[in-house]
């Protein structure tokens, strides 16, 4: 059997019809939404990044990182609310959006990359507490720069979320896995991830640093495990409103545990769940 964990992918994203992109995160566990930041607005995140004091990782401190700069301001905070990403959410989600985590991300030349991971875990882990424990939930991860085989590009180990096997214990790590597969993609565009799919990036054996922005999103009726932390509630009156819309109570949780069988006005349609729904333009 051929090894596959240096296959590259190499699809027309801009192509695909909505049906599609939801079926290719839905099945794949993954998609790339290109050409979501022009080349100004790229400018102007990355002349606010360049101001983000960043810690190393605990792996190599050719790996920065900040979380929580949702309150940053200008650019930063605004991409919260970027229309065409938000409008692609609405979509998948059916349900109001509410954000759940916003932190940036630079690998350094020399990064030795990331391990495959998952970054949901039901019950809660040290490093992402219970932010992630959300039964459905949506990383949404911009890139400022190219991701080029040599400028640390995503990897994933497609289909991955979807198992029921002990290998896909969304706790394990894995340094590398022989059906994973490489993804370049341009400047100003995102790969949105299931949060149960395995994924990581390659080192960067390039030239510069590659640069990203990270986001978590969920449909309102899949709250987290446990309680965690509101907003600052200050700070959240200071960002414009269309990001305070998606900026709701981080507990929000849509269940009926007490539920019957015969519930009085069940509804007979549901667009959301259609299998129809990948057929979508």
């Amino acid at each position: 059997m051929e090894v596959e964990k240096n296959k590259i992918i190499d699809k027309d994203w801009a192509s695909l019809t909505v049906g599609e992109r939801i079926k290719h995160l839905e099945v794949e566990g993954y998609l790339v939404i290109p050409d979501l930041l022009d080349e100004k607005h790229i400018e102007e995140l990355k002349s606010e990044t360049k101001k983000i004091e960043t810690v190393g990782r605990d792996y190599s401190d050719k790996q920065q990182g900040r979380s929580s700069v949702q309150f940053w301001g200008g650019q930063i905070t605004n991409l919260i609310a970027h229309p065409p990403t938000i409008s692609f959410l609405q979509v998948l989600f059916g349900d109001q959006i509410i954000l759940m985590s916003y932190g940036y991300d630079r690998s350094e030349p020399g990064h030795p990359g990331i391990s495959l991971h998952c970054d949901g875990q039901p019950w809660g882990s040290e490093i992402f507490g219970y932010n992630m424990s959300c039964p459905r939930l949506v990383r949404v991860l911009y890139y400022l720069e190219d991701l080029t085989p040599e400028v640390s590009p995503f990897k994933v180990v497609p289909r991955s979320h979807l198992s029921f096997h002990h290998d896909g214990n969304p706790y394990l790590r894995y340094e590398e896995h022989p059906e994973q597969v490489m993804v370049p993609c341009k400047a100003g565009s995102a790969v949105l991830i299931n949060q149960n799919v395995f994924h990581g990036n390659h080192p960067n054996v390039g030239d510069y640093a590659r640069e990203m922005l990270a986001l978590a999103y969920r449909p309102s009726w899949a709250g987290p495990s446990e309680e965690i932390e509101q907003w600052d509630s200050e700070e959240l009156a200071k960002v414009p409103l269309n990001v305070q819309e998606l900026m709701g109570d981080r507990n929000t949780r849509i269940w009926n545990f007490g539920g019957g069988n015969k519930p009085d006005n069940m509804p007979k349609v549901g667009p959301g769940i259609d299998p129809s729904r990948w057929e979508r333009n």
